[in-house]
């Protein structure tokens, strides 16, 4: 599930509509449209996220591929973590030079609201790419599972959280621990990239990267219209251990 941001102003104007809800296996889950297109994820009664904005989900792709180098690694494979309102996963299937595009989304309402709901307008172009897939597990499960050859990625872009210091769920607290960092480490080929979306910055995050292992830590900001800028850790898996 994508983090949690503050609603923007102009959204909170008019009442919401509910669309559906669910009981999903880490609670209730619920799409909401606000105004005439712009449509919200609510999960135990938390704002999650909405479709008025996106930047900021954007950066997360395009931060790590920048990060990746370019001409150095052709058609990079793609883990997001995270669908949320499908921004990340639009944006990775508009540019062709990715190669595969695995998304894992834990929450099945939110995977049916993109394939055969109204969030299919923003993501419904990307889920026909036959570049992508998607996942409807645990990402946490699914990246502290055994590693297989065909598993690991170029890039890890996760979006599940407001970021390392406020999980939208106790069970995502691991993903941020160093051995949650080392089973990111271990999903990553050398000299992978790591991207982690926050709403604000975490230096303790970035300390417990450089602690385990990974190399060229630093964030990127996206200004946003009220408090502090939204944030995208980085970080690179050492091309070599030895």
């Amino acid at each position: 599930m994508s983090a949690s941001r503050p609603a923007p102003a102009e959204t909170l104007a008019a009442g919401p509509v509910q669309l559906d809800r669910r009981e999903g296996a880490h609670g209730e889950v619920v799409l909401r449209r606000r105004g005439e297109a712009t449509y919200e994820i609510i999960v135990n009664g938390c704002f999650l996220m909405d479709t008025s904005d996106g930047r900021s989900e954007r950066l997360l792709v395009d931060a790590a591929r920048a990060a990746l180098g370019a001409p150095g690694r052709q058609r990079p494979t793609l883990l997001i973590g995270g669908l949320g309102v499908g921004f990340s996963l639009a944006h990775a299937a508009g540019q062709p030079d990715w190669g595969t595009i695995t998304v894992v989304e834990r929450e099945e309402a939110v995977v049916e609201w993109h394939r055969s709901g109204p969030l299919g307008a923003v993501s419904g172009a990307a889920l026909a790419d036959p570049r992508v897939s998607v996942l409807c597990v645990d990402l946490v499960a699914h990246l502290c599972a055994p590693v297989r050859e065909e598993e690991t990625y170029d890039a890890l872009c996760l979006d599940i959280d407001n970021g390392p210091d406020w999980t939208v769920t106790d069970e995502n607290r691991g993903l941020y621990t160093p051995a949650g960092l080392a089973a990111c480490r271990a999903r990553l080929t050398p000299g992978g990239v790591l991207a982690v979306w926050s709403a604000q910055p975490s230096a303790r995050f970035e300390q417990a990267l450089r602690d385990a292992g990974f190399e060229a830590v630093r964030s990127e900001e996206v200004p946003v219209r009220r408090g502090v800028p939204d944030v995208v850790h980085l970080a690179r898996n050492p091309v070599s251990t030895g």
